[in-house]
């Protein structure tokens, strides 16, 4: 049986900024364990992109908001025929849980990592192409070869005002997936749209088909109306085309 690849599709601006989040942080989790300079640097990297999205967003609250949308929607099915009251309590629970501990943090996030000088050196450097290179930045590199034991605590030190809000985010990320049953469906050449109801809160659209396809999802459309096309990859010099046959695969619509 093949793997399938899944293909995802925000339906609103708040859960593409969480998405994008949640990629980052798995990228960081994964480098920040890393033993070689590579990773250490791709560790950086990945953490100062993170910060860039907390400067542009007010993350705290955009997080606090999604937390009482869906406790708030739980709550009105909460005595609906079906419902496993005992699972849904628990929900609810960590949900509360969550949010006590984002109210709890006062101040801007992440603020004070770049009380750092060596990490503040970093930031503004790395604007630059190459420009934290040895030369440049002569302490980042003798901090680059340090015991890895030493480097993973600044990185852990570093990154810990950020965690609650990525424990909250994959929380919802994860609720919000599994809350429809998916479906199967048949885009005719390639081709497949599907109409939402205007009544109902859609998060996210899944797109999943078997990895042996050669082909893949590009979604479009927003909030009501989603165009999804199969295009088969192109070489270097070629764009890629929609595909001629028909393609089966598996969709969700995700509503919490």
């Amino acid at each position: 049986m093949q793997t399938p690849i899944t293909y995802e599709f925000p339906l609103n601006e708040r859960i593409r900024v969480f998405i994008r989040l949640e990629q980052l942080f798995l990228q960081f989790l994964h480098f920040s364990l890393g033993g070689s300079v590579a990773d250490k640097r791709a560790a950086i990297a990945v953490l100062l992109d993170i910060m860039s999205i907390f400067r542009r967003n007010d993350l705290k609250s955009e997080v606090l908001k999604e937390l009482d949308r869906q406790a708030t929607v739980l709550n009105k099915i909460a005595h609906s025929e079906g419902v496993d009251t005992s699972r849904l309590q628990d929900i609810l629970d960590e949900l509360a849980d969550i949010s006590r501990k984002l109210y709890a943090i006062t101040g801007k996030i992440g603020i004070h990592v770049m009380e750092s000088d060596l990490f503040q050196s970093i930031a503004q450097r790395s604007s630059i192409p190459g420009g934290t290179c040895s030369f440049d930045l002569p302490e980042y590199h003798y901090w680059l070869e340090q015991d890895d034991d030493l480097c993973q605590q600044d990185l852990q030190q570093w990154s810990a005002p950020f965690i609650d809000i990525y424990t909250a985010i994959a929380f919802m990320l994860n609720f919000i997936r599994n809350s429809r049953s998916s479906s199967h469906e048949v885009a005719e050449a390639g081709f497949f749209q599907i109409a939402l109801d205007k009544n109902q809160a859609f998060q996210l659209i899944k797109v999943s088909l078997d990895s042996d396809q050669n082909c893949f999802a590009e979604i479009s459309g927003g909030k009501h109306r989603c165009t999804i096309r199969f295009m088969q990859p192109a070489s270097l010099d070629q764009r890629p085309t929609q595909c001629t046959s028909n393609i089966h695969f598996t969709l969700t619509c995700c509503l919490f």
